[in-house]
């Protein structure tokens, strides 16, 4: 194929998913989708395997294309022009019960010759707990509607049967029926796109076209992967769940143009919904891959060649049947994101090349907080506040992490407006802000972490409940790089009879931090909790990962952290030994401040060891 056909069917394929993304969008009414961007729609060929895929949370690419697999193993035979399927169950291919893959096949002229696959983590799946995380759930049987494959359409016309089971078995039906319309919408509008590109250069044109680009993108990770040094780099992340303690372990192997993810060590699964399966772990390390190491190069099934990955059956990065996933996402995901950040970075930073590509880990523990109840207007509400996408960026290797700069799996994440957020749910916010000294000090910084705290406002029933599905507040998630410092750890509060519009006292009626709510701070960080009457729910996130020693950070450049009120004076002195005089820096107190912390970490081991 020329190289000009070969580059405009290419852009036209981008183009094909760009415009189902924005129908998408434009057709949910859910804030968690059409704000946070909690989705993805890709391009896959006959085979199931994929062939583009589109930006959104970057696990589901890999996933959807074992959607579509399992979709022709078990439809063989009856899947037809305008069908629509979907799968949900996480021993299928899904990360949880949330989340709802629609996977629709493309003919021409009768022959199947691709698929589009698409997702939202829907409104509701009927688990125990409204939205689908269920930290209370002991098995996957409680954790909703689950299923391994069903057709949805069929031949362009809806089964009235099926959607009507499905909603009779969530609460607002109306909104999870928008969701699933969503996702339709998407799907004819590549389904379309895709026909009028076939209908232009032909069908053999097109599958050469796609054929060669997947053929193109194994090439250029290969060669990558050879500009790369040889070695095994290694990482692990603890996280803590009611007492119990996970670990996820990893150790990344690259040997010629080949990279092995072996999670060997990692923790039996957990009672608890934070178990991934088989093919969410697979999705979990290939979310940063695609950003960090194909940033360049189109994320299809050539990228996935290279790779192999050991996850041991029976652990939290490989559960079986009947172990809960409901928080898969938020939970091991998450971990095994970070451990393949963190080990992909540190091959990176031993590249010459390659150096500035490295990152410290963003956004560690992807906090989440769902909130369910009657809102203002006496309708159900149900839904993630979007503030979980806001994460703390990691320091690069020559530069700042960004504060409140969002995650690497999902580039086009955000946060939606607090006034969104008010106007969904009976809630106010006292403050939303990013939160000083929470950053990984390093010789470049970690970005700093989101804090919010919210009140019940205008509820009928006095108040509205929140389930809390918090890890990283023991152990920082969000891991530094090259002698960076690991960024903050998570917290949640729970302040008790916060009352500040008490009439008569002398208290600010809108608090502007912690410190400043009148009632007991009850810190929590696992299950369902109502936030009523006066009550007021205290959020913070993790910082992001800093990168290189915190000592040969520039002075110049703690001091305008100071200044912008991003770092306090006490931790420039205690962490970067920066000591300052009339808001600038006393260049010899500061020498002399470095070289006593520095022989005070010399002499640490030898006090450790005469103890």
């Amino acid at each position: 194929m020329d190289p000009i056909t070969f580059s405009i069917i290419r852009h036209r394929l981008f183009r094909v998913i760009d415009e189902a993304v924005i129908t998408l969008k434009h057709v949910s009414g859910s804030a968690i989708t059409n704000e946070g961007h909690d989705l993805m729609v890709s391009l896959y060929r006959a085979d199931g395997s994929l062939l583009m895929g589109g930006v959104g949370f970057l696990h589901h690419l890999t996933s959807a294309a074992e959607a579509c697999k399992a979709v022709i193993r078990r439809f063989e035979g009856d899947i037809g022009e305008g069908d629509v399927f979907l799968t949900n169950c996480p021993y299928t291919a899904a990360l949880h019960t949330s989340d709802i893959y629609l996977v629709a096949p493309i003919h021409h002229e009768g022959r199947l010759v691709a698929w589009s696959a698409c997702f939202v983590h829907v409104y509701d799946i009927g688990a125990m707990v409204p939205g689908g995380f269920s930290p209370d759930s002991r098995d996957i049987f409680t954790e909703g509607f689950s299923s391994p494959g069903i057709k949805l359409v069929e031949g362009g016309e809806m089964r009235r049967d099926v959607m009507d089971t499905l909603l009779n078995m969530v609460r607002a039906p109306e909104m999870v029926a928008l969701d699933l319309s969503s996702m339709i919408a998407a799907n004819n509008v590549a389904r379309e796109r895709m026909g009028a590109l076939i209908e232009k250069y032909g069908a053999d044109a097109v599958d050469e076209a796609c054929g060669a680009l997947v053929d193109q993108s194994e090439t250029l990770l290969r060669k990558r992967l050879r500009e790369l040094p040889d070695g095994r780099w290694e990482a692990r992340q603890y996280f803590d769940i009611e007492g119990e303690t996970c670990r996820v372990l990893l150790a990344m192997t690259k040997e010629g143009d080949e990279l092995t993810f072996d999670f060997t060590g990692s923790s039996p699964q957990s009672h608890y919904g934070i178990n991934c399966t088989y093919w969410a772990s697979w999705g979990g390390f290939f979310a940063p891959l695609f950003p960090l190491l194909c940033y360049d190069i189109t994320w299809n099934d050539g990228v996935l060649r290279p790779i192999r990955m050991i996850a041991p059956e029976g652990s939290v990065v490989n559960c079986t049947r009947p172990a809960p996933v409901s928080l898969a996402t938020v939970g091991t995901i998450q971990s095994v994101n970070n451990a393949a950040c963190t080990c992909i970075a540190k091959m990176l930073s031993a590249s010459e090349k390659y150096a500035e590509e490295a990152t410290a880990v963003w956004h560690g523990s992807h906090f989440a907080i769902f909130m369910f109840g009657l809102n203002q207007r006496r309708q159900e509400a149900i839904g993630i506040l979007t503030e979980t996408f806001g994460g703390a960026g990691g320091a690069r290797t020559w530069a700042d992490g960004i504060d409140v700069g969002g995650e690497i799996p999902n580039p086009i994440g955000r946060m939606a407006n607090v006034e969104t957020t008010e106007a969904t749910f009976p809630v106010r916010y006292l403050f939303r802000r990013a939160r000083p000294d929470t950053g990984g000090p390093g010789r470049w910084r970690g970005g700093n972490a989101l804090e919010f705290a919210l009140v019940q406002h205008d509820s009928p029933e006095g108040g509205i409940n929140y389930v809390v599905s918090g890890k990283g507040t023991e152990f920082s998630m969000s891991e530094g790089l090259g002698g960076g410092y690991a960024g903050a750890p998570c917290a949640y509060r729970w302040v008790h009879n916060n009352r500040a519009s008490e009439a008569g006292r002398n208290v600010n009626p809108f608090p502007t931090s912690l410190d400043e709510m009148t009632g007991e701070a009850e810190t929590i960080s696992w299950g369902v909790f109502p936030l009523k009457g006066e009550d007021a729910l205290y959020v913070r996130s993790d910082g992001g990962g800093g990168f290189g020693d915190p000592l040969e950070r520039e002075p110049a450049r703690v001091q305008a952290d100071v200044e912008a009120g991003m770092v306090s004076a006490e931790v420039a002195a205690a962490v970067y030994g920066v000591v300052m005089a009339n808001g600038t820096v006393d260049e010899g107190a500061t020498a002399a401040r470095r070289e006593t912390l520095r022989a005070a970490r010399l002499a640490a081991p030898v006090a450790a060891a005469a103890e």
